[in-house]
């Protein structure tokens, strides 16, 4: 792949003038914005990589660290865009963010859009696709794109769905017809999408599901990522994350990383949270993930968008989030994460942020989470501030514009 030198990031942000449709937001939060984008810029480009791992279609370079959690600060260069990590990727599952143009997601600084391979090979149709000559094209869209396998759909859509070793059966909820989704058809399918990052066709159980399913389903999807690996036309030009899967089970996720560690991928995704298990259960998945998975490539946990998760997981060493969350507040927060990990002061952006969003009364979770990377919120801090653990996973705090 061609990689983009650094000194051509600023260029990406600065090359389009403000849409109509973003011109009636506030002039302070409109410089605001275009602020840290310009300070990020900055930022990156006064340092050198720490750590750089390469693969054929994907370069990812750390350029810090910070020095009390397990956050990272890195640029991942892709077939169609550098992105700035940790980042927040938009949902538009058929090809499009509703109420949106792709000249608008830009002007946000968007990096990666997410497309849903089930919907796309639904409506519009893989045939469809191809003669559009990809996603890319059929939405105008010029960065990044990952797409999903479908396999999400197990879960959500389960009535519709039966799971066996060849893959999944789905009826449509188009036209009632039986669609058959394979490894090597969601691969087949992904290849003609052509987005930047595809992900394997894993076998997804509910997080509150427990017992031998989960086991079997880690090791199913285990198999599946090899034939979804042996199906992949273009590694050249798009890059295969593995789903580390193992339910709420700490011995099964950690077999899970380090089997498809092995596997040397360009990048990884941790999936089958964020369905309403316990937090307190949800973030030690998360870091016992990140403790295993390789340092230097890119670690993605797939359906996450709440601002606090946001904040939490990047904490415990996240680099990409997706969810059908407010972009607009998405993308904010995930700028000035960057600064904080690229100013080395992110555990004083974390109590910040805590102190806004819920004041005194924080989720217990939360406070054990930041514990596990040396954060206590319980401690008095300079200005006064320190937090009193509350036993709800999620807390009406403040709306963070």
């Amino acid at each position: 792949m061609d990689m983009q030198p650094l000194s051509t990031i600023s260029q990406q942000s600065e090359s389009k003038s403000v849409t109509p449709g973003l011109e009636e937001a506030p002039l302070k939060k409109r410089i605001k914005m275009d602020n840290q984008k310009n300070r990020l810029n900055e930022l990156y480009a006064s340092k050198s990589p720490l750590v750089e791992s390469e693969s054929p279609a994907l370069k990812f370079s750390i350029y810090a660290r910070c020095s009390t959690t397990k956050a990272r600060a890195s640029l991942m260069q892709l077939p169609h865009y550098t992105a700035q990590t940790p980042m927040f990727m938009p949902v538009g599952t058929m090809g499009t963010m509703k109420g949106l143009t792709t000249e608008q997601l830009e002007d946000l600084d968007c990096h990666v859009i997410l497309g849903n391979t089930y919907h796309l090979g639904s409506k519009p149709g893989q045939d469809i696709m191809e003669k559009a000559g990809g996603l890319h094209k059929f939405m105008a869209w010029p960065r990044g794109l990952l797409t999903d396998s479908g396999g999400f759909q197990m879960v959500s859509l389960l009535k519709l769905a039966n799971i066996t070793e060849e893959g999944v059966e789905f009826e449509n909820p188009y036209d009632g017809k039986k669609m058959l989704l394979t490894p090597e058809q969601s691969i087949d399918f992904q290849n003609t999408i052509g987005a930047d990052i595809i992900m394997q066709l894993d076998d997804v159980v509910s997080s509150l599901v427990s017992g031998p399913r989960v086991e079997e389903a880690m090791h199913r999807s285990v198999r599946w990522l090899d034939r979804c690996i042996k199906a992949h036309k273009n590694p050249s030009t798009q890059n295969l994350f593995p789903i580390v899967q193992g339910g709420l089970d700490k011995e099964l996720r950690i077999q899970s990383a380090k089997e498809l560690s092995k596997r040397e991928s360009p990048g990884y995704a941790i999936g089958g949270l964020s369905g309403g298990e316990a937090k307190d259960l949800f973030w030690r998945m998360v870091s016992i993930s990140t403790d295993v998975l390789p340092e230097a490539k890119p670690r993605y946990c797939m359906g996450v968008g709440y601002a606090e998760d946001l904040v939490v997981c990047s904490a415990l060493g996240v680099d990409m989030y997706d969810c059908v969350f407010p972009t607009r507040t998405a993308m904010q927060l995930m700028r000035s994460i960057k600064v904080a990990i690229l100013e080395d002061k992110y555990p004083e952006f974390i109590r910040e942020f805590m102190r806004k969003r819920f004041g005194k009364q924080v989720p217990r979770w939360i406070i054990n989470a930041l514990k596990s990377v040396n954060v206590d919120l319980t401690i008095k801090d300079e200005s006064g501030y320190y937090a009193e653990p509350v036993e709800a996973d999620i807390v009406k705090g403040m709306v963070l514009d």
